[in-house]
């Protein structure tokens, strides 16, 4: 049974060699109408133990029934191929070569090598070329496992989609030719995709076929629609049907063998793990070599990223990921569990956005696994900011610890509004503090709030209440890019750091400056006695601009005095409610109603 491909690098997918082989020359990549190949020069040597290439022998023999593995490798000319093993123990990294064997082929021929046995770290192959012209042609990691061993699976896709019609075309094109249209695709036939058209915009009869649904959706938010989309995979009838849930964001890249490999995991695990969620590790888009994420702990909203920054270039850090750490959730940017858990009573909450992947996988996930190769690619979140968020990040922790974490109590969240009053306040973004005493604001009010509101109005309000970027040529300051790098790396002293904090960010004295500064990662000590900012997304060329005004500063000090003094008073009876009528939010009734089905 084939276990994981060998894989390529793909245009438009992801064009990094290194992800796939380690060389000792440039590798001459070949590609001809049946397949993409290696051809060698003497001495030329590949190695795979890479991010997409290496095989997580570890986390394969713990949660699935796979006890040995061989690697079948396509070959044509004169080879010395060794099968090779690496772990890493604190900082030590250890590496034994299994076996090796020489290779003799004058035609294309398929060898067939099984490692020895090993039960940690991960499993490769490397190849030498002892002549010239030798080519490889691939292969793939295999087992041998009996028919009975195998459970069926079946994947439904939902994504959530908001007007972001190229990417959802762009995605639903690859899914057809290479899976859904594919006869030799392992899961042809074994995959359903369900798409929330959140903005309604999509053109349904160009996209629509027997395996991919356009729901017509009202914009719930993420939650709403993937929501909707685990509704309708429920009323499909359960004999024969789908077997696992694949949430999907709809801005993504994914290789579709990502999706393949997703599902030989699930029909190969063991009854112990049956109920595992398995979690795609999110990788930069515009550095695809680095791992924004990998799993991640929810810590009472305060996130921990896990494994965050690596280099998957670099084998050191692929033997980095095959550590397994505490973890709490993956975000639904790449997040599978079984169909088994989405039962009627058991629905994600309507938080709209921020949360609700993490409140579902806290309430639901007892095993996560994640694995090399196991990834999508989204654009980072450093060059991403919208200021209606603030709304969303507050009132949605709150309902979320009051589920998961009750001790999170009044101090705690007095202590995060003094806080962002403090920072937002410091850069003149003065909204930004209203939106986020709305939100605690509207958490005091209970779960009646929630049920009985209607998300796409609020969500209109809380757009309107936030800053709007525009584009350079509209912004009343000029963007300077010398005075934007300044901005991000410019360097204070420590009398620097005591004047500033003595003199509340420079509010007790005059204002001076117009600074220049990044959207997404502006810091009160930038903008010390600035009288205006501008607020730069140097990715997308808009901006917005904010003035000082100590009046205002003062009066929203008086309004988050005004805040605590509600929070303390209301604080424990709207946890309360949350906590004992939970459920009528989770339910299909509720969620049929709110979604107006």
């Amino acid at each position: 049974m084939e276990l994981q491909e060998i894989l390529w690098q793909k245009d438009g997918i992801c064009t990094d060699i290194e992800m796939y082989f380690h060389s000792n020359y440039k590798l001459n990549y070949m590609k001809s109408e049946e397949c993409t190949y290696i051809l060698f020069r003497r001495g030329g040597v590949i190695t795979a133990d890479t991010y997409f290439n290496s095989f997580s022998i570890g986390k394969w023999k713990k949660y699935t029934k796979v006890q040995s593995v061989s690697v079948k490798l396509i070959l044509q000319g004169k080879f010395n191929v060794n099968l090779c093993w690496k772990q890493k123990v604190h900082d030590m990294y250890m590496e034994r070569e299994l076996k090796s064997v020489i290779v003799d082929a004058p035609e294309r021929e398929e060898l067939t090598l099984e490692f020895p046995e090993e039960s940690k770290g991960m499993l490769f192959f490397r190849i030498e070329a002892l002549e010239k012209g030798g080519i490889f042609y691939g292969g793939s990691y295999m087992t041998s496992i009996g028919p009975d061993e195998i459970k069926p699976v079946k994947l439904g896709i939902v994504i959530c989609t908001y007007k972001r019609e190229k990417f959802v075309r762009d995605n639903v094109r690859l899914f057809n030719k290479e899976i859904l249209q594919n006869e030799h695709s392992l899961l042809y036939g074994k995959l359903e995709v369900f798409i929330s058209d959140n903005g309604q915009s999509l053109e349904a009869d160009h996209l629509e076929s027997s395996q991919i649904h356009i729901l017509k959706n009202k914009n719930a938010g993420g939650a709403g629609g993937f929501t909707r989309g685990l509704l309708e995979i429920l009323k499909l009838p359960k004999q024969g049907g789908i077997t696992h849930a694949l949430l999907m964001d709809d801005d993504i890249v994914v290789d579709t063998a990502v999706i393949v490999k997703t599902a030989i995991i699930l029909s190969l695990l063991k009854e112990e793990y049956a109920d595992a969620f398995i979690g795609g590790a999110m990788l930069r888009a515009d550095q695809r070599n680095i791992q924004v994420e990998s799993g991640a702990s929810w810590n009472a909203g305060n996130l921990i990223s896990l494994k965050a920054g690596l280099d998957l270039r670099l084998w050191e850090n692929c033997l980095r990921n095959e550590q397994e750490e505490y973890r709490e959730f993956n975000a639904w940017w790449y997040c599978c569990f079984p169909m088994e858990i989405v039962r009627e009573d058991n629905l994600p909450l309507p938080i709209f956005i921020r949360g609700d992947d993490l409140e579902y996988g806290l309430r639901n996930m007892k095993t996560l696994i994640l694995m090399n190769g196991i990834c999508v690619w989204h654009e980072p979140f450093e060059n991403k900011y919208s200021s209606f968020l603030e709304y969303y990040i507050i009132r949605n922790r709150m309902i979320d610890n009051a589920f998961h974490f009750p001790a999170w109590g009044k101090r705690e969240v007095i202590k995060t509004l003094i806080g962002t009053y403090k920072r937002e306040g410091y850069l003149y973004r003065y909204q930004n503090v209203a939106l986020y005493m709305k939100g605690i604001r509207d958490f005091l009010k209970g779960i009646d709030f929630l049920e009985q509101t209607d998300p796409e109005k609020l969500h209109r309000e809380i757009l309107a209440a936030g800053y709007k970027a525009v584009p350079a040529e509209q912004l009343e300051v000029p963007f300077m890019h010398q005075e934007y790098e300044r901005g991000r790396f410019e360097n204070h002293s420590r009398l620097h750091e005591v004047v500033r904090k003595c003199s509340i960010n420079g509010y007790l004295l005059p204002a001076k400056h117009t600074r220049t500064v990044p959207m997404a990662q502006a810091r009160p000590e930038f903008v010390w006695r600035a009288k205006t900012i501008l607020f730069y997304d140097i990715v997308e060329n808009k901006g917005f601009v904010t003035h000082r005004s100590v009046r205002r500063f003062i009066v929203q000090g008086f309004q988050v005095l005004g805040t605590i003094a509600a929070i303390w008073l209301r604080y424990d009876q709207a946890k309360k409610s949350y906590q004992s009528r939970g459920k009528e939010i989770m339910c299909r009734a509720f969620w049929e109603q709110y979604l107006e089905m």
